[in-house]
């Protein structure tokens, strides 16, 4: 594993996050002593995505859902409330 001090971390850490990314990590040391170990992150695990039919079955739509309340709405829009 590759061990760069901490001068040269400063001066190319662009190029060694890059390369810890790719999947070689890397450890800055100060005065030859190992301090950090840098290392990708694991890829964030997408939450799961729930399906829109999981109740389905469990109720029952009307025929005229698209049409309920059709005359209501039609007075307030007249101004007729």
């Amino acid at each position: 594993m590759r061990i760069v001090n901490i001068h040269e971390a400063k001066t190319q850490l662009s190029k060694l996050v890059d390369l810890a990314s790719k999947g070689e990590p890397f450890i800055i040391a100060k005065a030859g002593k190992p301090l950090v170990k840098v290392t990708p992150l694991e890829a964030p695990v997408k939450p799961l995505i729930q399906r829109l039919d999981f109740m389905e079955g469990q109720g029952l739509i009307p025929e005229d859902f698209d049409r309920m309340g059709e005359i209501e709405i039609g007075r307030l829009f007249a101004g007729d409330a």
